[in-house]
Order: C-alpha cells, then sequence, then structure tokens
C-alpha cells in the first residue's frame, strides 16, 4: 500500500472511531491519542511518512470540522450530514480537507483516493454518492471567483 494511501486509510479509521463514539466534537488538539486499531508496537513500525500524513489529516479535519461539515450539507442535498454513513461522512470530511488545505494534491487525485477509500471500507455503492460529492463540489469550488 502506498504511502498517503495507508496514511488516508489510517486518518479514515481514526475519525470514524472518533465519530463512532461521539467524540469527534470532543477531541482536543493536537490529536495525541494514537491511531485506531494499532498497538503502539504497530504505530512505532509505521513509516514516518505515514505517521506524520496521518496526524495532518486527522488533525486538520479535527480543527476544521465546522467548516467541512457545512461544505459538505452545501453538496449534499438529498442527505443530511447526519444521515451519511459514518465512513463517507469522514472520507468527504478528509477529501474536502485536503482540496482546501493540501494545495499541493490535485482535485482528480483527492476524488480518485477517496472512491478508493469508499470501495474498500464503505458498501457497494457508497463510491457513486462519494464521487458525486466531490466532483460537484470541485467544479463548483473552481467555478467560484477568486479572492
Amino acid at each position: 500500500m502506498k504511502t498517503r494511501h495507508l496514511a488516508r486509510a489510517i486518518a479514515l479509521q481514526t475519525l470514524y472511531s472518533l465519530d463512532i463514539n461521539n467524540r469527534i466534537k470532543e477531541v482536543n488538539l493536537p490529536y495525541n491519542e494514537g491511531f485506531a486499531g494499532y498497538t503502539a508496537a504497530e504505530e512505532q513500525a509505521l513509516e514516518t511518512d505515514v505517521v506524520l500524513y496521518a496526524a495532518l489529516l486527522i488533525n486538520g479535519v479535527l480543527e476544521h470540522l465546522e467548516e467541512l461539515d457545512e461544505l459538505i450539507s452545501r453538496f449534499s442535498v438529498k442527505r443530511r450530514l447526519e444521515n451519511i454513513n459514518i465512513v463517507d461522512r469522514n472520507i468527504l470530511r478528509i477529501s474536502f480537507y485536503t482540496l482546501l488545505y493540501c494545495k499541493e494534491v490535485p482535485a482528480h487525485s483527492v476524488i480518485d483516493e477517496a472512491v478508493k477509500l469508499s470501495q474498500e471500507y464503505s458498501n457497494e455503492v457508497s463510491y457513486r454518492f462519494v464521487n458525486g460529492i466531490l466532483d460537484t463540489a470541485v467544479r463548483s469550488l473552481n467555478d467560484s471567483p477568486k479572492n
């Protein structure tokens, strides 16, 4: 598994764990509770780049959670935020964070990675929903006037 894909998967698993336990809005920054599903020894065995990128994504999503959730709500016209599958909701949070704050990552790569994560961790049709939300958002955000 590639470094950034693994980091995104770790971030997804950790955010999912916080969200399912209703702790995602209560966590203090910077997040330092460890990665969900990983023992301390397993975390230490991860490459430094994986740990750093996963931590960047987790802390970025937690720091900008309200803004990210507002964007998801804006582009998810048929489903309210709380009705979006928890896995998909956190994939979208990671993706919107990356689109807004990791400008070095091309938008098409963000969408491709989100679809891959959805195919791996969600149900067999969720990737279409994730792809649709992100594709619409990227087009809309690119059409917006620049400041």
